[in-house]
């Protein structure tokens, strides 16, 4: 194997970087500054980033799947693809549910089980409960180590999503504008899910700074999902045909159990739908343009 056969995979490892540390240590960062008005922007970012994911899976994933094989179009494979992609990542968030919101009794059985605040989608609202001495500081602490963990974790198939995107042009990854979008959606995607980490670590007393590098590295399995999906579906027709429809799956899932469902409760209102339709115009555009 020469020197040149690895350019493809350094490629795909800075964008994936970019995407996974990057974005979650953004999100971090952000931590830093909390705002409790700003739940109308990250909502409008949220419902902006769907619908550019949801574009992507539908007319570029998915499409390329079902003919990746070539003239026969195997949709039964493509089928427990998308279905194994979104259980994968269905679990992994039942896991981050039930390691997290035990630690602090906010959510009764009238309660939305996904964040309509962003308050809680950061877990900041435990940060009051704390502070009324309710609970302990230590508590929020390894509540901010659980998330961590849990958020490292769930990165692992959302860097198979852009590796899966990028084994199409396998030698040339920087032309793939698919795998382009799907990797910055993703690193948008990623924000607030620092924003999670970040601010309980600094809430129980971590330094800000060292909360932010925590916080970024959460997000450096990413970069190992990417890895693993570009080297399978670099294998054959069939691998890739598997890969992409996992990927598919994977970011249903993401699109329609976390995105929206966080961005429409925390902003009730018609705007969140119309940033779902814009970006979906958006990755038409960038797919087909």
């Amino acid at each position: 194997m020469g020197g040149n056969d690895l350019d493809p995979i350094w490629l795909l490892v800075g964008i994936t970087a970019i995407a996974g540390v990057g974005g979650t240590g953004l999100g971090g960062a952000i931590a830093c500054m909390f705002r409790k008005d700003s739940d109308k922007t990250v909502s409008l970012l949220l419902s902006f980033a769907a619908g550019i994911m949801t574009a992507v899976v539908c007319f570029d994933l998915l499409t390329e799947a079902l003919h990746a094989d070539g003239p026969d179009v195997n949709v039964w494979l493509v089928e427990i693809g998308v279905i194994a992609g979104f259980v994968v990542i269905a679990l992994l968030n039942a896991l981050i549910d039930k390691a997290t919101n035990h630690e602090v009794a906010h959510i009764d059985k009238d309660h939305p089980r996904t964040a309509d605040a962003l308050e809680e989608l950061t877990h900041a609202n435990h940060l009051q409960e704390h502070m009324s001495g309710r609970q302990p500081r230590s508590g929020l602490f390894l509540a901010g180590l659980v998330m961590a963990a849990a958020i490292a974790l769930h990165n692992v198939p959302e860097g198979m999503v852009i590796g899966a995107s990028f084994a199409r042009t396998a030698d040339q990854v920087l032309a793939n504008r698919g795998g382009l979008t799907m990797a910055l959606v993703i690193g948008l995607h990623n924000i607030p899910e620092g924003m999670a980490v970040a601010v309980p670590l600094i809430s129980g007393g971590m330094r800000r700074g060292k909360s932010v590098a925590v916080t970024a590295l959460s997000g450096a399995p990413t970069i190992l999902g990417a890895v693993l999906g570009f080297l399978i579906g670099t294998i054959g027709p069939t691998a890739l045909v598997v890969s992409l429809s996992f990927a598919s799956g994977a970011m249903l899932y993401v699109v329609f159990g976390e995105l929206l469902p966080e961005s429409i409760l925390m902003w009730k209102s018609k705007l969140p739908a119309a940033l779902v339709i814009l970006g979906i115009l958006m990755g038409l555009i960038i797919i087909y343009v």
